[in-house]
């Protein structure tokens, strides 16, 4: 139970977070990379772009983690749709010829579904992020 002087929902510890955000990062990465590894079409392409999504909330999450977990979706949301978007001009096409890093960071062409699926993946970031933070901090126990 949640003592009076305590709001409901209060900021988690920010060390606590980005140990997590680190966590979920390595491996939202891992399993973007495994998933590249076994599967192809469809389930590799969008999978991968609702994996990016994930990987974007967590590293939002490391850079400031006192962000609430909708504020981590919508900007996790934002910038994979910007990125998305940015790929209609020639900018990430070009740096992706010169860039594997690039390529995987950037794309090469706008595909109008990857949006849907950059949504599944901050939904699904926002709703883990909120159950995170729903766990209470371990505390020592005192035995006397």
């Amino acid at each position: 139970m949640t003592p009076p002087s305590e709001p409901h929902h209060r900021a988690a510890d920010p060390a606590r977070s980005r140990l997590a955000a680190a966590a979920a990062a390595v491996i939202t990465l891992c399993a973007g990379l495994a998933l590249r590894a076994v599967a192809e079409g469809n389930v590799a392409k969008y999978g991968g772009d609702a994996l990016y999504t994930v990987l974007v909330l967590a590293l939002v999450v490391l850079l400031a983690p006192r962000v609430t977990p909708l504020t981590a979706a919508v900007s996790a949301l934002v910038f994979s749709c910007a990125v998305e978007f940015l790929q209609l001009s020639d900018i990430p096409a070009e740096l992706s010829r010169r860039s594997g890093i690039a390529r995987l960071v950037l794309g090469s062409t706008f595909n109008a579904p990857d949006l849907l699926w950059y949504a599944v993946g901050a939904a699904v970031g926002g709703l883990l992020h909120a159950a995170m933070r729903s766990f209470p901090a371990r505390r020592p126990s005192v035995r006397g």
